[in-house]
């Protein structure tokens, strides 16, 4: 099984992202997703942008990461 997480774009250049996931920000490739633009969320796996998604996916999808990760504690 794969897992793709959402990371919101702060910046770019040239194919590389800066993204920023639950206060972390990494640098991601834009390889796949040459069309993103700061701002977007992206679904990142494996330091890959592999889709664009709208700002309520994005939204949902981290409120239930963080509501699974409170009931495995």
């Amino acid at each position: 099984m794969c897992l793709a997480i959402p990371a919101l774009i702060k910046s770019i250049e040239g194919k590389e992202a800066e993204v920023e996931i639950g206060g972390i920000t990494r640098r991601i490739s834009l390889w796949l997703t040459p069309e993103a633009k700061v701002g977007d969320y992206v679904l990142l796996h494996t330091g890959y942008a592999i889709s664009i998604i709208d700002q309520q996916e994005a939204e949902e999808t981290l409120r239930l990461f963080a509501e699974i990760a409170e009931e495995t504690r």
